[in-house]
């Protein structure tokens, strides 16, 4: 394989793997990309060939999924407006679609891939405290959201909260006292 017929370097390639359902995935878009075909055939391919991609090896993003994709990958903001909810594809998955297209190009790219989703694993084997500390940042931003929204209800109350009413200025006469 040359480098020059390479779209991806291998780092690029690597920030377009992420992690959903505690898998490492591609989104559609991407790996149609990689092999140099539409999102469109590509997904035509996998449905023609269902029984080829059992969960494990591919799944549709819910629309919760979706809107986190977006919100984390700026080069995904194309599928902000999509009506439909991308397919996403395993280490496995990646290299069935490769087998399903057929092409030079596809058979090419999928060892790019599988070289790409070792080298991941690779970092994380060397690196065990990365996942564990990425864990922890998850969990305290997940406290810091419930303490801002705790925050912000409370300052909506407040600002909403009936006053007190105003206090009449001025000499108040009593109608049961005596006029002289």
């Amino acid at each position: 394989m040359s480098e020059g017929s390479v779209r991806f370097d291998s780092d690029a390639l690597q920030q377009r793997i992420l992690a959903l359902r505690g898998e490492r995935v591609m989104v559609d878009s991407d790996l149609a990309e990689l092999y140099g075909v539409e999102a469109r055939v590509l997904n035509q391919a996998v449905k023609r060939n269902a029984e080829r991609f059992p969960v494990d090896f591919s799944f549709v993003l819910t629309k919760e999924e979706k809107q986190e994709v977006i919100t984390k990958c700026d080069h995904l903001q194309r599928l902000k407006f999509s009506p439909h909810l991308p397919r996403v594809f395993t280490e496995h998955g990646a290299i069935m679609v490769a087998s399903v297209l057929n092409s030079p190009r596809a058979v090419e790219m999928s060892v790019f891939v599988v070289r790409a989703f070792v080298r991941l694993r690779q970092v994380l084997v060397e690196h065990p405290d990365l996942a564990e500390r990425l864990d922890e940042l998850e969990a305290r931003v997940a406290r810091h959201d419930n303490t801002l929204s705790t925050l912000v209800a409370t300052i909506r109350q407040m600002a909403t909260a009936p006053t007190a009413p105003s206090r009449q200025i001025g000499f108040v006469v009593d109608p049961l006292e005596k006029k002289e």
